[in-house]
């Protein structure tokens, strides 16, 4: 029906009614945004332009390796401590105040604890087999509904659902409230500890150097009922031999300075929070010593070390400390005690070897608590007398023989040091046959005892009685 020539007109009229493609605005517009390919628009070029960046990052980097040597840097200088009295300086001790100030406003006090063991007593169900008072999980939701409208939104953290799971259940899906009380008790003194120990944390880094750390101490006593008498000229000396102890176990490394939350956890915290109890008429003056935080205690060491101190120049020879308790320790662990944990003196004079009061009191904590790791970890220095790590029977026959003839010059009767070194072997039972280690006697659960045994003839009597020693303890337990 249609010619040849009228087709080709017709392709011809519909080639000239398509605009060219610049002419469109759209295309206009999406060249303008993905760019002509000459510049970053470009994807491959943006990957390109990408890659050469990277790798101008990495040769800079290989350059300071290079320039810096094999071994790569590892110590950052720590940013300067702002100036005493300057304006940063004043900021950092005011945020420092407002944050601890609102964590301090967050604890319960005296009047909420109580108010607390009212709800929990209130509340509770009293179990018909052992009279305890317990709550349920709904009893527990209830009251922490009450102690929020009566102390505040500040308790309400104790009240968790993961808290509640942290105690022992019954089976009806109980737990005590005495426990759980007890629980918030610790937490507030903690909390309240660590506040204190912070304020007292001059460079805010979480440590406590020795004045610090006596300051604490310090503001307890007043707060302490078995110290609230103590005589005010006793008081600095005190603190010191409180704050030894806490340095004693919780700064191994002898740096000068304890961590605050390894103090916090440590047993010597509790130990001096006993104090809070009132002194009852029961209380032994034996019982109390036991306690390095206690008046009785901390007497009775300045005592010996005065006893001891013949000339009264505050520092202590070997042939004085020879003569601590009743002078059954042996000359070569005085000697090693010297050699190991006195420092020499700056001057040339001749006291450049003697025992001042502070390692007094290592020495005497490290006595008296043989069996903890820092105790065990002092005196293992001194019974390796060739610094080697380890302990030959070279050197038990060596250590031994001291006590030996000690305890021939009592009155004992003869004793073969090669039965005894075999029976220290038996006891400790080292990993290696042929030397014992600290980790040996750590392990080994008996090293104190080892310890006393090649350093104090008094400590070899005990071990070599323990049979009759036990039997005595357990007659009046009959009685």
């Amino acid at each position: 029906m249609y010619s040849g020539s009228s087709d080709g007109e017709g392709h011809e009229a519909v080639h000239r009614k398509i605009p060219p493609a610049s002419s469109m605005p759209w295309v206009r517009n999406l060249r303008r945004f993905i760019g002509d390919g000459r510049g970053l628009g470009s994807e491959a070029l943006m990957e390109l332009e990408t890659k050469k960046i990277l790798l101008d990052i990495f040769k800079e980097k290989q350059q300071k390796s290079a320039e810096a040597g094999t071994i790569p840097s590892f110590y950052k200088k720590a940013c300067a401590k702002p100036e005493e009295g300057s304006i940063s300086n004043r900021v950092q001790r005011l945020a420092k105040y407002r944050f601890l100030k609102k964590q301090s406003d967050l604890l319960l006090n005296a009047d909420d604890l109580d108010a607390m063991w009212t709800c929990l007593r209130e509340n509770c169900v009293v179990d018909d087999a052992t009279g305890a008072e317990k709550m349920n999980y709904e009893d527990f939701c209830h009251i922490a509904s009450v102690c929020t409208e009566q102390i505040g939104p500040k308790c309400r953290r104790f009240f968790s659902p993961s808290n509640f799971m942290k105690f022992e259940k019954d089976e009806q899906g109980r737990i005590a409230i005495l426990p759980f009380y007890l629980y918030v008790m610790r937490t507030v003194s903690l909390t309240q500890a660590r506040i204190d120990m912070s304020e007292l944390d001059g460079d805010s880094d979480g440590f406590l150097q020795q004045h610090e750390m006596q300051g604490y101490i310090n503001g307890l006593i007043p707060n302490l009922a078995q110290l609230r008498d103590m005589p005010s000229g006793f008081i600095d000396t005190y603190c010191k031999i409180a704050a030894h102890k806490f340095f004693f176990f919780c700064d191994p490394h002898r740096r000068g300075k304890a961590c605050i939350k390894k103090v916090l956890l440590s047993n010597c915290l509790q130990e001096l929070m006993e104090l809070h109890q009132e002194s009852e008429e029961e209380i032994t003056d034996t019982e109390q010593a036991e306690n390095w935080f206690s008046l009785t205690s901390a007497q009775r060491i300045c005592d010996i070390f005065l006893a001891l101190d013949k000339d009264r120049s505050q520092t202590l020879s070997k042939q004085e400390l020879q003569e601590y308790a009743d002078g059954t320790l042996t000359e070569i662990f005085i000697e090693r005690v010297f050699d190991e944990h006195v420092r020499r003196g700056k001057s040339g004079g001749g006291k450049t070897r003697e025992m001042n009061f502070e390692c007094f009191l290592d020495f005497v904590l490290a006595l008296e608590n043989k069996d903890t790791p820092e105790g065990l970890t002092y005196l293992f220095r001194c019974l390796d007398l060739q610094g080697r790590g380890y302990l030959t029977t070279a050197d038990v026959h060596s250590l031994f023989r001291d006590v030996h003839q000690k305890w021939i010059e009592g009155g004992n009767y003869e004793l073969c040091i090669e039965d005894v070194r075999d029976e220290i072997w038996d006891m400790v039972k080292p990993a290696d046959p042929l030397k014992i280690t600290l980790a040996d006697l750590l392990s080994c659960k008996q090293g104190g005892t080892v310890a006393s045994m090649l350093i104090d003839v008094r400590g070899f009597w005990a071990h070599d009685n323990r049979e009759n020693l036990l039997q005595e303890e357990e007659e009046p337990e009959e009685e």
